[in-house]
């Protein structure tokens, strides 16, 4: 009889013992979790200071912008120059618009219909290739990425001269034609997809789909696509920023009536007159349309992201 209330009382000591001990692991694995949580979601006042540091940095040269627009020349070139915006943004706007040999208002359209479809093409073309090289298993698909990758290493300017007497022959030369088409493909693009596309796409995923009787084009449209869209929203950005901001082959191969927005600073900032606030109120007007974008296609990489993270 005590040897059954000994082995008893050492069982329910023990028995005791295992949910405290359980309840002070969890414990110090809670405290521990609240702890790290407090750790990643707190931040020292040191690093805002750093972050509004850096956002006035890159801001400043947009505000600075939008103070020369909106003055006058002779306060622009005063000393010192003026720190707060004028009252005179809109008359240098209307000036802008307003001058015959600028065009202002047929480059911005002229800038928008050529860096669009470039976009447009430049996406869809690499989001193919990149799925092809990624996915698909054929013939000659590692020498085809090898002179792909090649492509990037031949800098622009060594093709100006062969591609404006190729425009010339076909009669695309000084019409928008000829700042469009050469740039419906990009390597970069193709690459940057092709690498995207190995680490976001399983196999085992396109392998279902087959086995569902999906076909190549239905399984790119319906489950690599959407898997690409992050990419694919920072690629359409760079394609977007490097077309619109594209000078030097615009400047070549358009005539005068078909000018894009870079050109048409140009001819603002030439002549033995320069006025800086009409040039500053022209960069303005160029500038807005890649802010906007900017923020349409943030909003669609952290939006991609996220999903992506939500998903896995």
């Amino acid at each position: 009889m005590s040897l059954r209330t000994h082995t008893g009382g050492a069982a329910d000591r023990r028995a005791g013992t295992v949910p405290r001990a359980v309840d002070q692991l969890g414990g110090s694995d809670r405290g521990t979790g609240a702890h790290r949580r407090s750790k990643v979601t707190g931040a020292s006042p040191l690093m805002y200071v750093a972050l509004t540091f850096v956002v006035l940095l890159a801001a400043a040269p947009l505000y600075f912008m939008l103070v020369m627009a909106s003055r006058a020349n002779s306060d622009i070139l005063g000393i010192p120059p003026p720190l707060l915006p004028g009252d005179r943004l809109a008359s240098n706007i209307d000036r802008v618009f307003a001058n015959p040999d600028v065009q202002f208002g047929k480059a911005l359209l002229n800038s928008l219909i050529v860096a669009s479809t470039a976009t447009l093409a430049v996406v869809v073309s690499s989001a193919l290739a990149g799925f092809a090289f990624a996915k698909l298993k054929f013939r000659g698909s590692n020498v085809l990425l090898i002179i792909v990758v090649a492509t990037m290493m031949v800098p622009v300017q060594l093709g100006l001269i062969p591609l404006y007497m190729l425009m010339t022959k076909i009669g695309l030369a000084g019409g928008l034609a000829s700042v469009t088409l050469p740039f419906l493909v990009s390597g970069f693009g193709v690459f940057f997809m092709r690498q995207y596309a190995l680490q976001a796409i399983p196999d085992e995923l396109i392998e279902a789909a087959r086995v569902d009787g999906a076909s190549t084009l239905r399984i790119f449209w319906s489950i690599v696509f959407p898997a690409l869209r992050p990419a694919a929203a920072v690629l359409g950005l760079l394609t977007f920023m490097e077309r619109w901001n594209d000078f030097l082959w615009p400047y070549i191969a358009l005539d005068f009536n078909h000018p894009t927005v870079q050109v048409a600073l140009s001819r603002l900032a030439g002549g033995y007159y320069t006025d800086q606030a009409l040039v500053m109120a022209g960069t303005l007007m160029g500038t807005l349309p890649l802010v906007v974008v900017f923020i349409v296609f943030g909003r669609q990489i952290v939006g991609g992201i996220m999903e992506g993270g939500l998903k896995s």
